[in-house]
């Protein structure tokens, strides 16, 4: 599957206290980024805050940085970037890195239900 990489991929933006409010209270989750497929925005060891889909208000969007369980390893979480909608309504992740990165050039679309949650900010 031929793909390029989100041209202008967005930096993640920092934690606010309304958002580490919400973590404390047990309604956004904290995820620790373990490769090197969202550099440079999101190196190794940066820590994240994500919403899940039932409490984000919104549809994922092209730009927003997405968790789902890797297709091949239902073990592991990932975090790519969603690059493309299909007129399906499937995904397209790419990593911001593609030289490091396992992604939809590997593993095709994923479904909205697939998707676990989206990054809304870098921790703390």
């Amino acid at each position: 599957m031929p793909m390029t990489p989100n041209p202008a991929p967005q930096p993640i933006p920092a934690s606010t206290p309304r958002e580490l409010l919400l973590w404390l209270l047990g309604r956004r989750r904290r995820l620790r980024v373990t490769g090197e497929s969202m550099l440079p925005h999101l190196p190794p060891g940066q820590e994240v805050l994500t919403v899940s889909p039932r409490q984000d208000g919104r549809p994922p969007q092209v730009g927003d940085v997405v968790v789902i369980r890797h297709p091949g390893q239902p073990e592991t979480l990932i975090l790519k970037r969603i690059a493309h909608r299909l007129p399906d309504g499937a995904y397209v992740l790419l990593g911001d890195n593609p030289a490091a990165s396992t992604d939809s050039r590997d593993f095709g679309p994923v479904t909205r239900e697939q998707i676990l949650g989206r990054v809304v900010c870098r921790f703390p």
